[in-house]
């Protein structure tokens, strides 16, 4: 296929911003892009053969991908939205017996099927911005088989929607009631079992925990990471979300993919990130459903020279958001991150916290042909909407998807 006639933002720009091309036009073939450039510099005779597809000028960007989600659980929390509503914080819900562990009663009555079937939905309308790629975490099984039912939901997934499926095990993610008061226990009967089987099975692509003051503490979540490491698996962290425990230099010792939500990181732990290449992760979702005060300090990351990404952090309890495009104007509104800042951060830099910069988040040659397709007069206008989807329809790996 050749898109011609098309304004292109490659995101492949040597100085980080949208390399953008005016005049442009994109081969792709055997689903991977085959050359992109200023159309009146395509060679004789590549798109002899394909077929052609005028684009009327639209804009064309590298597909979304939404780095950080939860979207696979049962039940719903719409009961915490409304106590928060009546003044109870985050940390007094969760104390309470709410918040993660009021998810898990709900997903653990469920089959792979019963996830699947109710995530859908969920995905759907991520997918209907031009996301093309998402992680999707467990977390809210906390038993061994509940939580490999959540990953073998991730994978199904992949196999009936146009989706390219990260996966990562995330047992650190709250201690259920059973457990209570016993996080090392529960860390050897349940996370690190399930961490091994989910391995055996091939679910599991990267490890997650939740290091903060009511989940694990740093050491806790040490041992995790030691066997994802012994596993030859990648980590990254829930860090400094609601205090800093220093998750994010924890994360950075072990060569993390990335830190997220970060609003209490210190400048000890920014530069720690920036020498290990750990991508920052904002999620001004769950900043806003909280209503928070303290932003994560974007100048501190940009100083220090880390990579800032931004995702949906779809969740039941504290970000039940599935818009990758809302994503962007609330990093823009909330955090001050530039346009260009949105619009990498949910394609380019996204990409280097899942690990998959070599395959997506740009539009270069030999990367996978997923593209979306942009009825707006420019790129600005991507973050500058509210509640407003302007995809006007998406490529994945090279199959043309009308909105």
């Amino acid at each position: 296929m050749l898109l011609r006639n098309a304004r292109i933002a490659t995101l492949d720009d040597a100085d980080g911003g949208l390399g953008v091309i005016d005049k442009g036009a994109v081969l792709l073939r055997d689903g991977r892009i085959a050359w992109v450039g200023e159309e009146s510099q395509l060679p004789d005779g590549a798109a002899s053969d394909v077929e052609v597809r005028d684009l009327g000028g639209r804009w064309v960007t590298p597909a979304l991908i939404d780095c950080h989600t939860h979207i696979i659980y049962g039940g719903n929390r719409a009961r915490e939205f409304e106590m928060r509503l009546d003044g109870a914080t985050y940390e007094e819900i969760a104390r309470a017996g709410g918040g993660i562990v009021s998810s898990v009663n709900a997903t653990r009555a469920l089959d792979v099927d019963g996830l699947v079937r109710v995530s859908l939905a969920r995905l759907d309308t991520l997918l209907a911005e031009g996301v093309a790629t998402i992680e999707i975490k467990s977390g809210y099984g906390l038993s061994i088989e509940a939580e490999l039912n959540m990953l073998r939901a991730a994978r199904a997934i992949e196999k009936i929607r146009p989706v390219r499926v990260v996966t990562t095990f995330l047992g650190a993610h709250a201690t259920p009631a059973e457990y209570k008061g016993r996080n090392g226990d529960y860390i050897a009967d349940v996370v690190l079992p399930a961490l091994r089987q989910a391995h055996a099975e091939g679910l599991v692509d990267a490890v997650d925990g939740f290091c903060e003051g009511i989940a694990f503490q740093p050491d806790e979540i040490a041992r995790v990471f030691d066997l994802a490491k012994s596993l030859g698996l990648p980590v990254k962290l829930h860090a400094e979300q609601l205090s800093n425990l220093g998750g994010a230099k924890l994360a950075a010792s072990y060569g993390a993919l990335s830190a997220d939500h970060l609003e209490y990181l210190d400048a000890e732990g920014a530069q720690a990130m920036a020498k290990a290449g750990t991508v920052a992760v904002l999620l001004p979702g769950a900043f806003y459903a909280l209503n928070e005060k303290q932003k994560p300090p974007v100048q501190a990351l940009r100083d220090a020279g880390v990579r800032i990404a931004i995702a949906t952090d779809s969740n039941p309890g504290t970000s039940p958001l599935t818009s990758l495009l809302l994503t962007m104007n609330m990093s823009a509104t909330l955090f001050g991150l530039t346009v260009g800042e949105c619009i990498a951060g949910a394609t380019r830099e996204a990409a280097h916290a899942l690990g998959l910069q070599s395959q997506v988040g740009t539009i270069a040659p030999g990367k996978s042909a997923d593209l979306a397709i942009w009825d707006v007069d420019s790129p600005a206008e991507l973050v500058y909407r509210i509640g407003f989807n302007s995809l006007h329809a998406r490529i994945f790996k090279g199959e043309w998807i009308a909105r």
